[in-house]
């Protein structure tokens, strides 16, 4: 199930740049920025959840199944 949501969120992190740009050029701006923090936001959590520690342990390899 952790497999499956990171997939998704991966998906998420390269998918809502380009939308942001769309909303930017249609005059959004407030939501393209915000879609963009929502971004870097994502980003860090994918690599809080799959970067290893010190000892090689992985947080998403932790999760029971």
């Amino acid at each position: 199930m952790m497999n499956a949501v990171l997939s998704l969120l991966v998906l998420a992190i390269l998918l809502l740049p380009l939308l942001a740009v769309t909303m930017w050029r249609r005059g959004a701006r407030q939501q393209a920025v915000l879609m963009l923090v929502l971004t870097v936001v994502a980003a860090i959590n994918v690599a809080i959840w799959t970067l290893p520690d010190a000892a090689g342990n992985a947080p998403a390899g932790q999760v029971p199944q």
